[in-house]
This record gives structure tokens, sequence and C-alpha cells, in this order.
């Protein structure tokens, strides 16, 4: 028999100490906030705090916070790359190393960093029975093989030896490295909201689970690398389909956002409650603007999605802001900015003047720079409208989301937790695991049914 508890892999719940294998992913400026974190804890699942966007004294507040009221349950911090300002990723693992954050989410990974390995290999040792003893845990959300791959390695030679020679791992971290992957864990993540590689999951997570069996006869990991799933998780029926196909443990975002705990306003709620499948659709990332990565977004009843294409479109096609005809310049700083495109700088140059300033007089020798910096802004601003909540440029709001939350208002339609005001994450989260246990029972119960031969009725 099937149950919630039983689902997934044993070690998975074993080692972050939590009854079911699911998580709570990370949602930047803190929408996966610590009073999700701390529900999830309290009900014996883990979360990871959205740390992306927030600055040091507010993960740090959050990380006391949390470590205050559930000391000695799960939880997590997210870890972003910063390929543009290393130091930030550098400083956020000082923060993590001084409070004793042994669980992060990495994302947004295309290699390994240093700050990343030193989290992974600072105070590695041999146990009793020569039992390797990996002090932190690293969750690696990967959407490509060649990223997985690297998480599913030993850490770099040369960026360990660095790491010695600066002081910051001992000989013994360095000896023992070969021993472990960079990841125990690697979540494949097909499309989601936010980032995306828009992955087919059906197609994604059986070529991770290859490439994992690879890794582990390469290697011979005392503990096998575990692989979970994410992207399009909002039903029992994706999460069965989940488990069915190979995956460890399942992670859902989308669907955490539309709850009591999550850190986005009302009126955000408001609207995704009412979400079905088709109302997502892709736009720019703003974070990186220039190389047009694309994000995953709400469309239904917003502006932004055609506005941030809008602004891409004219990135590419122009070499400056002064290259726009005068029309669509106007119609750019009263509809979509409501301010001039001096106001917006003056605003941007002010960011940069405080966060990098390295780049900032880069920026100002090129038009182009300059055009791509006034244009992100946009996307800076359009975040804060959606977490503030600010009524009058609702139309502007930017919220990452994947259809998973379409699948999971139509699921819940009718039931105590259609409204968004009585949905709790955790609540969420057992839901869902009891209806896929079921579902799996059911559907199981049914195929055995109809493999067996039909009964002779003697006459």
């Amino acid at each position: 028999m099937i149950t919630a508890k039983s689902l997934g892999d044993r070690s998975f719940k074993a080692d972050y100490g939590v009854d079911y294998a699911y998580v709570a992913g990370a949602m930047y400026k803190g929408i996966a906030s610590k009073e999700l974190v701390v529900a999830m804890g309290k009900a014996g699942f883990i979360a990871y705090l959205g740390t992306g966007g927030l600055d040091e004294r507010e993960i740090e507040a959050s990380i006391r916070s949390i470590q205050s009221v559930i000391a000695g349950r799960a939880y997590g911090m997210n870890l972003l790359s910063n390929l543009e300002s290393p130091e930030l990723e550098e400083r956020t693992i000082d923060l993590y190393l001084r409070h004793g954050v042994r669980c992060v989410e990495a994302a947004a990974y295309m290699r390994v960093t240093p700050a990343l390995v030193r989290y992974r290999l600072q105070g590695l040792a041999s146990g009793a029975g020569r039992t390797l003893v990996a002090p932190r845990r690293v969750l690696a959300k990967v959407s490509r093989p060649e990223v997985a791959a690297a998480f599913m390695q030993p850490a770099p030679e040369a960026v360990v030896r660095q790491l010695v020679e600066s002081g910051k791992l001992t000989e013994q971290d360095a000896a023992l490295a070969p021993l472990v992957p960079m990841a125990d864990d690697v979540c494949v993540e097909a499309d989601s909201g936010g980032h995306t590689d828009q992955g087919v999951a059906f197609a994604l997570l059986p070529a991770m689970l290859v490439l994992r069996d690879e890794m582990m006869t390469r290697y011979r990991y005392e503990k096998r690398i575990r692989v979970g799933a994410a992207g399009g998780i909002g039903t029992p029926h994706a999460a069965a389909a989940a488990f069915v196909m190979g995956a460890d443990f399942i992670l859902t975002g989308s669907i955490n956002q539309c709850t009591r705990e999550a850190g986005t306003s009302e009126p955000v709620k408001a609207l995704l409650q009412h979400l079905n499948v088709q109302d997502t659709t892709y736009a720019p990332a703003g974070d990186m603007f220039e190389l047009g990565s694309k994000i995953q977004v709400v469309r239904r009843g917003l502006f932004f999605p055609a506005r941030a294409n809008k602004l891409h479109e004219l990135y590419m096609r122009h070499g400056s802001l002064e290259e726009i005809d005068a029309k669509t310049r106007q119609q750019i700083q009263e509809k979509y900015f409501r301010r001039s495109f001096d106001a917006v700088w003056s605003e941007t140059r002010s960011y940069y003047a405080r966060t990098y300033p390295h780049r900032l007089a880069e920026i100002e020798r090129s038009p182009k720079q300059k055009m791509a910096a006034v244009f992100r802004w946009y996307f800076a601003h359009t975040t804060r409208l959606a977490l503030e909540g600010v009524e009058d440029q609702r139309l502007d709001y930017q919220i990452h989301c994947g259809p998973a939350l379409g699948a999971f208002n139509q699921w819940t339609k009718g039931t105590a937790i259609e409204p968004w005001q009585n949905r709790y994450v955790a609540d969420i989260a057992r839901r869902i695991m009891e209806g896929t246990a079921d579902l799996l029972n059911a559907r199981f119960g049914a195929m055995k049914e109809a493999a067996e031969p039909p009964q002779s009725v003697s006459s």
C-alpha cells in the first residue's frame, strides 16, 4: 500500500530529517518567505527561503527568525549564481557558514563556482567505519544536462587547489573532495515559472536519470545522487507521473505563491487564484536582458509580457535610446514607465554607483549598454509593483508563474481551498502527496485487475 510518506527516496527523507519527499522551492524576493519556510519545516517538509533580490541584512534577519522558531527542523536557503558580482556570492556563503546553514538550493548556475565549492567541501571528514561526513547539503536546480553533469561530478581540481592556497579549504578537505559530488540532490526543472529553458519533463527527467547512473558508475560515490523533478507539478496527477518515472523527490514553486504564507501582495494572490493552464506566456528576463533569456510569467489581464517583449525588440534593433522614433519613445515614457528616460537613468545610475560601481563608467560610455540599463529598470519596477500590490499599476505586474498553478486551480475548484485565503503551503503539500498515493494505488490496482485473466464461470 502506497502512502504519502512512503513516496520518494528513503535516504532523502532520512538525510533531511523530513517525513515527505516533497520540497517547496525558493521564489525570489522572499516570495518563498520565512513564514513559508517555517510552516513547511513544522509540518515535516523542507522549504528554501527565496533570497534572490534580498540584501544581506534581510537574509540574515530571516535566518535568525527561522532558526529561532524551528531549531532542529529542516530548512534551507537559496543560493544564486552571480557571475556579474562573484563577491556577492562569496559574502552570501560567508553568511551561511557563519550561521550554520546546512542546506542550500543552488540555482541559475552555468558552472560550479569557488564560493559553492567552499560551501560544499569545507569541513569534510571521515566518520566511523570510514563513512564520509559532509556537514552541508547542496540541492542543485538544473534544466540542462551539461549543468547537471557539473553538479554530479566532484569539485573541479583547479578550483579546490586555488581554495587551499588561499586558506579557504584545508588539505584534508582537498583530499576528500574527489569522493563526493558537488550536489547531493539534483532537481530537474522542466518548463517552470520564472527562468526556464522550456524543457519537457517526459524527455528531460529520463535523460537526467541515465546521466546520474553514468556518473555513479564513473565515480563510485559512497552515496547515490538523488534526482528530483520540478516544473509543472501542481496536482497529484503530475506528482504521480514524476514518481513513476523515477523521481526521488518532487519540488513545487508556482502553486506556493498563492498561499497565505507567500511573501507577495494580496492583489497578486487574488489574480493567481483564477488562472488556468493557458494563462502564462514567455517574456525576456530582466537580469539577463541582453542575452534574450526567457522567463515564464502570467499574461492574463496584464500588459507586462507584451511590453517586456517590445522593449527587447527595440534593444535588438537600435543602438541607443536616441535611435528609437519619437512616437515610440513617448509611448514608453508615458505608458510603460510613467516617467522620463532621464528620471529612470538617474535612478538606475544611483543603483549602479551603489552596487556595481566598477561597471558604471563602462555603461555610461556605451549608448547601447545605457539603453539596456534603462530598459532593465522596467523589470525591477514591475516586480516591485506586484510585490507591493500597487492597484493603479496592476496592468504592469510582473508575476513569475508556470501552468502548474492553473492545473492546481482546476483541481481545487469547488473545494475548501479554492479561495487563496484558505490555502496554506503545508496543507497543500500534504493534500498533493496524499492525493498522489491514492491515485497510484487506484491506477496500479486497475492495471493489475486488467492484466489478470478473466475468471471462468462454471455452468
